[in-house]
């Protein structure tokens, strides 16, 4: 799925090519594309796009004044330009049409259907599907950082992907900022001292930072594997900080990647079913 850094970027180039153009239709593809049904889309038709942007995950794009398509692609999800505008385009979910003959299509690889559409009248931060967010991860302060992980306990590789904590991190962001944070993933959010608090603040910066640099660099969303990294997709290598063996705990969805001397004193998780977990 695509991150925050990933996200940023491409709403920079769909700004770059379509701000400005005039909505003449909205057309849902996909009987799950839409999630709202007020205010009904064809009242953005005839309005300009005033601007695209995120929150999070997801893309905002916003028509006028007060109504803005909040897009998120899920995991196959892809928002691009649409020159055929076929009738049934592979993989269609909804399709924005512009009055100088431009479109965009929102398409989903696969057969999940998760991604979705929804419109919403004015600030879209109370509104869903936003409503449950915590703030960006690359706008987060310090001070910010510190409250949310002393309000509640947890692991904090899972700790940093729950959006409602903070938005925009997932599995590869969190891989890399914890390895650059020299923190164990398995450490408990609400023990960590202000020595670790401002190691991970200081890494969630600079790790989003070069990610978002590296994603607008490139013409479109870039694979995952492409993208900056010490650990994810570098298990069984060695780490580039240290050339200890990068090693993982396996989940049924995802990985968890780790360097034992940069992250763990040396200690080595075997899986995650008989390991006692670090804390």
């Amino acid at each position: 799925m695509p991150e925050l850094p990933e996200i940023v970027a491409h709403a920079g180039r769909l700004a770059d090519n379509y701000v400005g153009a005039e909505l003449t239709r909205f057309q849902t593809l996909h009987l799950t594309a839409l999630k709202t049904y007020d205010p009904r889309p064809d009242s953005a038709n005839g309005l300009a796009l005033t601007a695209v942007g995120n929150r999070g995950k997801y893309l905002t794009m916003r028509f006028g004044d007060d109504l803005t398509f909040v897009v998120h692609l899920m995991q196959g999800g892809r928002l691009r330009p649409d020159a055929k505008k076929a009738k049934k385009p592979r993989g269609g979910m909804a399709r924005w049409e512009f009055a100088d003959g431009g479109a965009l299509l929102l398409t989903e690889a696969g057969t999940e259907h998760k991604a979705g559409v929804w419109l919403v009248v004015g600030q879209i931060d109370g509104a869903e599907p936003l409503n449950y967010l915590g703030p960006d991860a690359n706008t987060v302060s310090r001070g910010e950082l510190a409250k949310i992980l002393r309000s509640e306990n947890g692991r904090l590789h899972g700790f940093l992907r729950k959006q409602r904590h903070v938005a925009g991190i997932g599995r590869l962001l969190a891989n890399e900022i914890l390895h650059t944070a020299k923190l164990s993933p398995f450490a408990m959010s609400s023990k960590l001292d202000d020595n670790d608090i401002d190691r991970l603040f200081s890494a969630v910066q600079s790790v989003i930072g070069a990610s978002i640099a590296h994603e607008q660099s490139l013409p479109d969303i870039g694979k995952s594997a492409d993208r900056p990294n010490n650990v994810h997709h570098r298990v069984g290598f060695g780490c580039p900080v240290c050339s200890d063996e990068i090693r993982s705990v396996e989940y049924r969805r995802y990985t968890v990647a780790y360097c034992p001397t940069c992250q763990t004193d040396g200690r080595i998780l075997a899986d995650n079913t008989t390991s006692k977990f670090l804390k």
